[in-house]
């Protein structure tokens, strides 16, 4: 075999692998459809701005060593994801915060928040929830259901919040203290200069072929390497011979703008759902820049269908069960290593993919 390892997919998940592969001697080929490396967290210079080609990517962790992993590869600035949604010409704090509850109410004190809250819980008469409505008027209450969370998640997932499963709104914090910091974590940032340089100086020394379909070389590519490590869709892979799982898809929409300041914060939420998309990114603010123009993008979720580019599995459990089978033939491959949101079909966020792929490294190479 010309290669140890074929690497179909450079995002995070592939190129740590790569690395990580051709640091202990292993020869890699790493090749990706698109014309550039990095996958969804690929990042691209336009009027000297870093522009999130595929949608705000803001790393966070708790884990002290994917954190040090990380910074091998670049130096982290102090950004801190603070979004502000926007409900009729009303601007509300992210997450769910004392902030919020003191525009939406006028109360002051945590225990006000929590007295009304748990009144409008308690009015509601759910017990157990059984879907994300239900699950997230027990975490927050009717008024910010119907305000910031209803709209907001059903263009996000493209159902009514009747029909998604309760584990979606887990993801969504509640805090009873006047802290904008989305997340809880000890460590969060985003990559100086872009995500993009992280993955290039990942992929140093290797072998890559981009614009380059695996689908179309399929065979070409079958007897030239060991192992492969597929990071695109399993059910494809296997050409959905149990049926089609369900993603859902994205679509952006980038304007330059000739104006140093469009919105003032990185992250706006839309969360009418009236207003097809669901937020626009002004991406200078995630390096406090000053340049004297603005890139912005728009980011409208979509249904995904076959040759649309999938952003994030839709685990429910009709799709959950549909996995089974597939994951049930990957586990009897001998020369096939799955990984990725799309090859593991589960959402993954940056810091749960560099775990997932040094597990992996761990697993198969040492």
């Amino acid at each position: 075999m010309k290669y140890d390892y074929l690497i179909v997919g450079s995002g995070l998940f592939g190129s740590i692998f790569a690395y990580e592969a051709n640091r202990r001697g292993k020869k890699c080929l790493v090749i990706d459809k698109r014309l550039h490396v990095g996958g969804n967290i690929y990042t691209e210079e336009i009027e000297n701005i870093n522009v999130h080609k595929y949608g705000a990517h803001i790393f966070h962790t708790s884990n002290t060593e994917i954190w040090n992993y990380i910074q091998k590869f670049a130096t982290f600035n102090r950004y801190t994801n603070s979004p502000i949604a926007k409900y009729k010409n009303e601007i509300y704090n992210m997450p769910f915060n004392m902030n919020t509850f003191n525009k939406l109410w006028g109360v002051i004190t945590p225990e006000e928040a929590k007295n009304k809250i748990n009144e409008q819980i308690k009015e509601s008469g759910i017990i157990k929830p059984k879907n994300l409505e239900e699950q997230a008027i027990l975490l927050v209450g009717k008024d910010i259901y119907e305000k910031l969370v209803k709209g907001y998640t059903q263009k996000q997932w493209g159902r009514l919040c009747t029909e998604l499963p309760t584990f979606i709104i887990k993801r969504l914090p509640v805090r009873f203290t006047y802290d904008n910091n989305y997340f809880n974590d000890l460590y969060q940032g985003i990559p100086i200069g872009g995500y993009t340089k992280i993955i290039e100086k990942m992929l140093e020394g290797i072998e890559i072929k981009l614009n380059y379909d695996f689908f179309e070389h399929r065979e070409d590519l079958k007897s030239i390497a060991n192992k492969i490590v597929f990071t695109g869709m399993i059910d494809q892979y296997y050409d959905y011979c149990f049926g089609e799982l369900e993603y859902r898809s994205l679509r952006f929409e980038s304007e330059i703008l000739n104006i140093e300041n469009y919105q003032g914060n990185a992250v706006v939420n839309y969360n009418e759902y009236e207003i097809p998309y669901t937020r626009i990114i002004e991406h200078k603010h995630f390096e406090y820049g000053s340049q004297p123009k603005t890139v912005i993008t728009r980011e409208y979720p979509t249904t995904w269908r076959k040759g649309d580019e999938p952003y994030y599995p839709l685990n429910d459990d009709r799709n959950n069960e549909l996995y089974t089978k597939y994951k049930k033939l990957a586990d009897e491959e001998d020369n096939i290593i799955f990984g990725g949101r799309l090859g593991l079909y589960k959402y993954y966020d940056m810091h749960d993919i560099i775990g997932e792929a040094l597990k992996c490294v761990k697993k198969n190479i040492d």
